[in-house]
């Protein structure tokens, strides 16, 4: 055992003849070298640190800069005016002051140009004008705007960007005034409404905005300077750290695998490359070498997240939880057929190869001969519980000793990586292979998921690979970023021998087996375990997940329309819910507000008063084509208009919910903001973010696919969608909802997003047949010969019902 072996490093005896001490040089070597690799870390961010905030300029600018001056000035000018000499006067005479006066001035004016150029790019990035330019062919950019793109590209194209490069010049997510918010909600929710609950909802806003909505908006304003972003903070803490439900369904998401591709039949192969590619994107991260995503090519998104995508778990409370992110980790906790192991994958200093981790691996896959310890097996199953429950668990069971010695060992991993004992698969003509798939990536049996960490790899037995994700610390955009990397890694770089296993032979041959974690568990505590997952299997036995492949057309179909994509999928999704539900609802679309520092999400309202006029011609017998299209195109500009609004910090529903906070603070009841928040999301959803890496072209590399990802309902009686575009061709949903509910059914809301979407095509190629849509309206599935792909797959998902939450707690 590593840890027995590290316990007698340094011993000693007292004998007549003296005291005899004792080393383990190979041990201490191991002590030097952790150290060492320690130190590193700490010099190397110090060192990106200073280069990220003195960005655009670089170091040597600053040699050059005092050397320029210190040339002109012995040379008889001084371009200073007269700075240089004030300095001297107060510094020891002769050529030692000489040459301290013209350095200090030098740093002094190089610093202040450094200054002035990091806030001229906070101006020009608060610009978001060009949001609401027409991009394309045919449309013309505005003068202003052209010149704000010359601008920014000559502030900021000095040198390569690191990853947090931009962080200094974004600027803060602006505060909107209350008139605005109260009119756009007003106008959000005039189709959901008859005309008198309309004109109560009026009476309500205009008392609250005249009222005691002056008194919040004015402490949110002083918030709003003093923080770096007057929401995520409150978001984080009262969306999510704490809410008291369970993480496994209600708030946790899953991704999956490369659909076509299949790479190796080898569990341990595929975790070994899996395990590597994510930890050369932590390894890009901590070093920075993890270029920003840049919208158009020119404004940064805010890359705050990144920081805790590794070492992260979270950790429960009981009226709160806490998010807790380690500077570094030297291991991976994993999970096999009931039992945990902790396996390091740095030896001697390095990172251990690709083939040295998959004897790790094979290691515990081949461990036949020992049984999980009392408890273990379902251990999982207490993050599967209400929070404040597993939080009373954990103190009294977990908080010393062994169990929180092996506790540690999962919580302070870099993650957690679990090895299935079935099989998952993409079949055509059995679509509920994928459906089973999905449905194991979001919630497994229950207990086979540490749904605390920050996320969990997992793979199946024939090396078929899926991910589940905590939401508290990051949003879905940042984990699908990994994902994409991690995929274009293990698929087009790393890859497979001819027999499956990974390329490379290993260095290392005196590597210590993986450690098994001992676990003490008493009768109550295994009894609570017991009880958790029963709960957790109640909860995910009521999952009712449908995977609708759409392959009849895509984005490529939707541009010749001339319609944004993302709205026509939204529009087709109002024409969906209204024929299953037969009436309107809220609905709730995430959209990012990542051009500004710390920021999240913000939600965008696709049901508005366009979507409702054209989704009621649409099912009107008397209504001409031509009257369909143009409601379409009006619905689909409104969508357009209310996702840039949201993106540009213009949204409705954060400014509401830090409004309603405040209120809590101060004790005063709002009935406006309580009816507000209370209100049901029964659609929520997101398009899934893709092309987040130039590494994976799906144009080269089509069968690199991936199905994206999803999450769980997010009411009792709606339903949840993630949608991903995934190339020119190929649309996939994933739809979630409760069986338990008499009102709603996923393959029948699938089945109506396909024929919501025939009809809409049909409007644009009327003499078309039902040979247009493959589908006719059912789950269509992919053929691989039929297609092109352009950027690339990845996953995200909707935030939760966070303001009815907040009410409910």
């Amino acid at each position: 055992m590593a840890e027995a072996h590290s316990a007698v490093a340094f011993s000693f005896s007292v004998t007549h003849e003296g005291v005899n001490a004792h080393f383990d040089r190979e041990v201490l070597n191991l002590i030097w070298l952790s150290g060492v690799r320690s130190w590193r870390k700490r010099l190397n961010r110090l060192m990106n640190n200073i280069r990220c905030g003195i960005y655009p300029a670089s170091m040597s600018s600053l040699v050059v800069s005092v050397g320029t001056l210190t040339s002109l000035y012995y040379g008889g000018y001084d371009p200073t005016l007269g700075f240089i000499p004030l300095l001297q006067s107060h510094l020891p005479s002769g050529g030692l002051g000489k040459g301290l006066s013209v350095s200090i001035a030098g740093i002094t004016i190089w610093s202040t140009t450094i200054f002035a150029v990091r806030n001229l790019l906070k101006l020009l990035f608060a610009y978001k004008g060009w949001m609401y330019e027409e991009r394309g062919k045919g449309r013309n950019v505005s003068l202003f705007t052209r010149l704000w793109i010359l601008g920014v590209k000559f502030m900021s194209g000095w040198n390569k960007p690191m990853l947090y490069s931009f962080q200094g010049s974004l600027p803060s997510l602006p505060l909107p005034s209350v008139s605005d918010t109260m009119t756009r909600y007003l106008r959000s929710v005039r189709p959901l409404m008859d005309d008198e609950n309309f004109a109560r909802m009026e009476n309500l806003a205009q008392e609250f905005e005249n009222g005691i909505g002056r008194k919040l908006q004015r402490y949110l304003f002083l918030k709003s300077w003093w923080s770096t972003n007057y929401v995520s903070d409150w978001w984080e803490e009262f969306v999510y750290l704490r809410g008291r439900s369970p993480l496994m369904v209600n708030s946790n998401f899953y991704g999956l695998d490369a659909i076509l591709r299949y790479p190796t039949k080898s569990p341990a192969a595929r975790a070994a490359n899996v395990t590597y590619s994510c930890l050369m994107f932590r390894r890009a991260i901590e070093r920075q070498e993890l270029e920003p995503i840049m919208v158009q090519g020119l404004v940064p998104l805010c890359s705050w997240q990144y920081e805790r995508v590794f070492n992260t778990n979270r950790i429960p409370g009981e009226e709160t939880d806490r998010i807790q992110h380690l500077g570094d980790s030297t291991h991976v906790a994993v999970y096999h057929r009931g039992k945990y192991y902790r396996v390091p994958f740095i030896y001697k200093g390095r990172t251990l190869k690709p083939s040295e981790l998959q004897i790790q691996f094979q290691r515990i896959l081949d461990d036949e001969g020992t049984k999980p310890d009392n408890g273990e097996e379902k251990l999982a199953a207490l993050t599967a519980s209400d929070r404040t429950s597993w939080s009373k668990t954990r103190l009294q069971y977990f908080s010393k000793g062994i169990n929180r010695t092996s506790l540690d060992v999962i919580e302070k991993a870099a993650f957690v990586l679990v090895f299935d004992d079935e099989e998952y698969h993409y079949d055509a003509d059995d679509p509920s292979k994928l459906n089973h798939f999905a449905r194991s990536m979001l919630h497994g049996k229950g207990y086979d998921r540490w749904f605390d960490k920050s996320f969990t790899v997992v793979i199946g037995k024939n090396g078929r690979m899926g991910f589940n994700s905590e939401h508290s610390w990051a949003d879905a955009a940042v984990l699908s970023h990994m994902w994409e990397f991690v995929m274009s890694e293990d698929l087009l770089v790393m890859g497979y021998d001819e027999n499956g296993n990974t390329i490379g032979e290993p260095e290392a041959t005196d590597i210590a087996n993986p450690t098994r974690l001992k676990w003490e568990i008493p009768a109550e505590c295994v009894e609570m375990i017991e009880y958790s997952s029963h709960f957790a299997l109640a909860l995910l036995n009521d999952v009712d997940l449908e995977i609708f492949v759409h392959n009849s057309y895509g984005k490529g179909f939707m541009k010749i329309c001339r319609l944004s994509p993302d709205a026509y999928i939204q529009m087709a999704l109002q024409l969906a819910y209204y024929r299953d539900a037969g009436k309107f609802n809220l609905t709730y679309e995430a959209s990012m507000t990542r051009l500004f520092k710390e920021g999240r999400t913000e939600t965008v309202r696709p049901c508005t008063i366009e979507s409702c006029a054209w989704v009621r011609c649409m099912d009107n017998p008397k209504s001409t084509r031509e009257e369909k299209i143009n409601l379409l195109k009006k619905a689909c500009a409104r969508h357009q208009l209310g996702y840039q609004d949201s993106m540009c910090g213009k949204g409705l529903d954060r400014h509401l919910f830090c409004l309603y906070v405040i209120s809590k603070y101060l004790e005063i009841d709002s009935p406006f903001l309580k009816e507000v928040l209370s209100e049901p999301w029964r659609l929520s959803t997101s398009q899934t973010p893709h092309g987040q890496t130039s590494r994976l072209d799906l144009t080269v590399h089509p069968d690199c696919i991936s199905a994206g990802g999803g999450f769980g309902p997010v009411a009792d009686d709606g339903y949840g969608v993630s949608y991903i575009i995934a190339g020119e061709d190929i649309l996939f949903f994933h739809i979630s909802s409760k069986k338990s509910s008499p009102e709603t059914n996923s393959a029948r809301f699938a089945r109506n997003i396909g024929n919501a979407l025939k009809d809409i095509r049909e409007l644009f190629q009327p003499t078309s047949t039902s040979s247009i849509d493959k589908s006719n309206g059912e789950s269509s599935h992919l053929d691989n010969s039929k297609m092109t792909f352009r950027g690339g797959g990845t996953v995200n998902q909707a935030d939760v019902d966070e303001e009815r939450n907040i009410v409910n707690n």
